[in-house]
């Protein structure tokens, strides 16, 4: 009876010479079957095979009751578990169960705390080999899978694998309390939160709770004062770097929001959707004390402050309050002598975007506000409305027979040219109404008394 084939260096038995071969090659580093399009090597034929499936896309193994296709039927027997609920592989030391073995294995090690794997470049450890192999790639560079759409290489199987939904739409992740769907498991598990309300990670300074660590992360900057993200064209930091990408627009030029309906683009996805309502009529946000409308629910909370008198922005340098975080920001340039927004022809700074815009005029020889008596073009409203009740003034002063009916164009000229934008009142309409009571009354006393 043949008792095996034992190997000399381990004492492991092996069945016939074909597998001790093959099990010495663990021993020699022997891998004599090598990819010919990423170079990997391998020590069976078996593996090359599987590893080919990769570059070719096949999946020859697919599960009957989701229609998830395997490069392996391993893989495929483990996912089954997914299904029947399956978890074989029990810890024997606090009973946590699991659906594969190098998941308990990997386990263990938080008991045991071993990390038996370590990187000979940085010293870094691993509980797992696979681990430290993939960690390996970021010394070497490698990234042997390739996306077959689209050329683009990854470090990692699963990296791919998610990569490839964004071709495919796949969207496997469902919640099933709302319907949402997602391309990670991870993703899913953070927005059940949403719905059960929980919030695991809690800031050791404030107590304020987050649902996912890198919130919590961007929120402790606050308490650290740390602003990672500096620009480099006028050193402006920022805490996270969505708002540091954002902010580079403001250089650049870029506005990649735009309006189906009129084309005009915008820096901002929330400009954009507040732009949309001009078109649609849509100000769904009422004031419940004077009935005033708006198109954004924030605008009516600042709104409501005017009736509460509610002042919660105070800067900590002169006292002054604010109603609006955005006005706070946009004060505190006085003391820091901050001017973030730059014209890109010339250079010149500005603490305020609107400042910014209408410089830009100056370059482009923009005069948008026109007086309709005499023709003359302003870059500004308040250049118009000042132009208005200096040339209704002249008119009194000029013409001694002033009627009363003439005697109104100052008021209903500057009442019209107020109309017609109201958020540009630059100029104290009480003053200009002063300006225009004195010069009808000196017109008019400088009427003679009698004709004789």
């Amino acid at each position: 009876m043949d008792e095996g084939h034992t190997c000399d260096q381990c004492g492991k038995t092996l069945t016939d010479m074909k597998g001790l071969k093959r099990h010495l090659r663990t021993h020699t580093g022997d891998r004599p079957y090598d990819c010919d399009q990423c170079g990997k090597t391998f020590t069976r034929m078996n593996d090359l095979k599987t590893h080919l499936r990769i570059h070719t896309g096949e999946r020859p193994y697919e599960c009957d009751q989701c229609g998830k296709t395997f490069t392996r039927m391993g893989n495929l027997k483990t996912h089954l578990r997914t299904h029947s609920g399956e978890k074989p592989f029990e810890c024997d030391q606090c009973g946590k169960t699991f659906t594969h073995m190098h998941v308990l294995k990997t386990h263990r090690h938080v008991h045991s705390g071993e990390k038996p794997y370590e990187c000979d470049h940085c010293g870094k450890t691993f509980t797992q080999m696979n681990g430290l192999k993939t960690h390996l790639r970021t010394h070497t560079g490698e990234r042997p899978f390739d996306c077959y759409q689209c050329g683009k290489t990854f470090t990692r199987m699963n990296i791919l694998q998610r990569h490839i939904r964004i071709h495919s739409g796949e969207r496997p992740y469902e919640c099933d309390q709302c319907g949402k769907t997602f391309t990670q498991i991870v993703n899913l598990n953070t927005h059940l939160r949403i719905h059960t309300g929980e919030r695991p990670y809690d800031c050791s300074q404030c107590g304020k709770t987050f649902t996912r660590m890198n919130s919590l992360e961007k929120h402790q900057r606050i308490h650290s004062g740390e602003r990672p993200y500096e620009c480099d064209q006028c050193g402006k930091t920022f805490t996270q770097i969505e708002n540091f990408q954002t902010h580079l627009r403001i250089h650049s030029g870029e506005r990649p929001y735009n309006c189906d309906q009129c084309g005009k683009t915008f820096t901002y996805m929330r400009s954009l959707k507040t732009h949309l309502s001009v078109h649609s009529g849509a100000r769904p946000y009422g004031c419940y004390q004077c009935g005033k409308t708006f198109i954004q629910i924030d605008n009516l909370k600042m709104h409501l402050r005017i009736h509460s008198g509610e002042r919660p922005y105070y800067c900590d340098q002169c006292g002054k309050t604010f109603t609006n975080m955005r006005s706070l920001k946009t004060h505190l340039r006085i003391h820091s002598g901050e001017k973030p927004y730059g014209c890109y022809q010339c250079g010149k700074t500005f603490t305020h975007i609107r400042s910014l815009k209408m410089h830009l005029r100056i370059h482009s020889g923009e005069r948008p506000y026109d007086c309709d008596q005499c023709g003359n073009t302003f870059t500004e409203m308040s250049g118009l409305k000042t132009h208005v009740c200096i040339r209704t003034e002249e008119t009194h002063q000029n013409n001694l027979s002033v009627t009363d009916g003439k005697k109104d164009t100052c008021h209903s000229l500057l009442s019209h040219v107020i109309s017609t934008d109201v958020n540009h009142q630059c100029l104290d309409h009480k003053v200009l109404q002063n300006q225009m009571t004195r010069t009808n009354a000196e017109s008019e006393a400088a009427l003679p008394t009698s004709f004789d």
